[in-house]
């Protein structure tokens, strides 16, 4: 499947963790990154390259108000 092109974009569709995680690999800088989810036994995960807890924070804060701004017509 080399022959495959990665469009960028919003989907409706559930993509693979594994997929998103491998795209995003080169795409931060070095202010950091924070990953949540699920792990294989439904629990949550949660891991941070941030040593503050207020900045961890503010960032989630950010991401959430863009979520909330994007329409839902997509």
């Amino acid at each position: 499947m080399n022959n495959v092109i990665q469009l960028g974009g919003v989907t409706r569709l559930n993509l693979s963790p594994d997929r998103v995680l491998k795209n995003a690999i080169g795409q931060f800088d070095d202010d950091g990154v924070v990953i949540m989810g699920y792990d294989k036994n439904g629990d949550t995960y949660f891991a941070s390259s941030i040593a503050n807890g207020g900045t961890v924070l503010w960032l989630l804060e950010n991401c959430k108000k863009r979520l909330l701004e994007t329409k839902d017509d997509l």
